[in-house]
C-alpha cells in the first residue's frame, strides 16, 4: 500500500516541476508553431513513460508474485463385493411400492455402486441356475450397464432359485481377493429349489474363505400375482397376472449372516431395500486418506529485473538521445 502513494507523489513531483522549468519568452507564437517537430520533441514523453513502467514493476516486485502447485494424493484401502441378485420369474411381482421386486432392486443396486467408488464390485446373477455377469472390477460404468441389463424373462436360463449355487459361484469370485475386507452381498425372494449345491455346503465355504455375507429377503410373503407378457392374436405386447405364492426362507438366510458376521434384513418395499444398502454401505466402509502438498515458487525477480532495466533505459534516453537541455 505504501509503494503506489510513493509512485503517485513521485509522477506528481516530476509533472509539477516539469511546468515551472525556465522558459524563453517570444512576442510572437506563430512562428515558434511553424517550426517542424524534431525527434527529440516528438518523443520527449518517453523517458517518463518508461520510468514509470519501471517503478511500477519494481512495484509489483515487492508484492512477491508466487505460483502455486497444489498437489493431492490419496490412498484408498477400498473393499471388495460381490453382488448376488436373484432374477428368477417371481422377482417380477410388482409388491415394492410402486414397482416390480426386480426394478426397485436394479435401481439401489445401481446407486450403491455410484457411491463406492474406491471399492472393486462384482456380480452374480442367479434363477435355477448361477451365472457370473462381471468380475471383481472398478469399471463401474460396465457394471451398471449389467445390472441395467437383468432381465427375469430370459428364457434361455432355467427358472427357479438356486441360492447355494449362487453363493458358491461368488465365493468363487470373490475368494482370491487380498481386500482387507470381503463381501457378499444376497438378495432373494425365493427359497432354494434348484442347484448342484445346497445352500449349507455353500455357506460351510464361505465362511472357509472368511467371507462375510449380507442377506436380503425380498417382497411381500404370502399369495401375489405374477404379470406374465403375451401377445394377442394382431401382435400387440398384452400383459396378464396368474396368481403365485411367494415366500422367503428367512430362516436360511440368517443363518447365513449371522454366521459369517453380516446382517439379514427384510426389505417388502422400495424406500425399505434403499435403507437396507445404505445401512450396509455405513457397516462397510472403505479407508481413504488424503495428503496435500503446497509448492510455492518466488516469481519477484522477474519483475524486478524488468523494472530495474525500464529505469535504467529511461535514465539512458533521458541523457542521450531525449535530453531536454542542449
Amino acid at each position: 500500500m505504501f509503494l503506489p502513494v510513493v509512485l503517485a507523489l513521485f509522477l506528481f513531483n516530476l509533472w509539477f516541476f516539469k511546468n515551472k522549468s525556465a522558459s524563453l519568452q517570444f512576442s510572437n507564437l506563430n512562428l515558434i508553431k511553424k517550426i517542424p517537430r524534431g525527434f527529440r520533441s516528438r518523443f520527449a514523453w518517453l523517458p517518463l513513460f518508461i520510468l514509470t513502467a519501471g517503478l511500477a514493476f519494481v512495484i509489483l516486485s515487492a508484492a512477491r508474485p508466487q505460483l502455486t502447485d497444489e498437489r493431492v494424493k490419496r490412498f484408498s484401502e477400498g473393499i471388495d463385493i460381490m453382488l448376488t441378485l436373484d432374477i428368477s420369474d417371481s422377482m417380477m411381482i410388482e409388491d415394492m411400492d410402486p414397482t416390480s421386486r426386480i426394478d426397485a432392486a436394479k435401481k439401489v443396486l445401481i446407486d450403491f455402486v455410484k457411491d463406492r467408488p474406491s471399492d472393486r464390485i462384482g456380480l452374480v446373477a442367479f434363477k435355477g441356475e448361477a451365472f457370473s455377469r462381471v468380475p471383481m472390477t472398478l469399471d463401474h460404468d460396465i457394471l451398471i450397464k449389467n445390472i441395467k441389463a437383468l432381465d427375469p424373462i430370459n428364457r434361455n436360463i432355467r427358472d427357479g432359485t438356486a441360492i447355494g449355487s449362487a453363493l458358491a459361484l461368488s465365493v468363487a469370485r470373490i475368494r482370491d481377493s487380498t481386500a482387507r475386507s470381503r463381501v457378499i452381498i444376497l438378495a432373494t425372494d425365493g427359497e432354494n429349489n434348484m442347484g448342484m449345491i445346497d445352500p449349507e455346503s455353500a455357506l460351510e465355504i464361505a465362511k472357509g474363505f472368511g467371507l462375510r455375507i449380507y442377506t436380503i429377503g425380498l417382497g411381500k410373503d404370502g399369495e401375489s400375482m405374477l404379470p406374465i407378457y403375451g401377445q394377442d392374436p394382431f401382435g400387440r405386447s398384452v400383459k396378464r397376472y396368474q396368481p403365485i405364492h411367494s415366500s422367503v426362507n428367512d430362516a436360511l438366510l440368517k443363518k447365513m449372516a449371522t454366521e459369517t458376521g453380516g446382517e439379514y434384513y427384510k426389505a417388502d418395499s422400495g424406500n425399505k431395500l434403499k435403507r437396507v444398502f445404505e445401512n450396509i454401505d455405513k457397516l462397510e466402509k472403505s479407508k481413504v486418506e488424503t495428503q496435500t502438498y503446497v509448492k510455492y515458487e518466488e516469481h519477484y525477480q522477474k519483475f524486478l529485473k524488468i523494472g530495474i532495466v525500464f529505469i535504467f533505459m529511461s535514465m539512458f534516453l533521458g541523457h542521450t538521445l531525449l535530453r531536454k537541455g542542449p
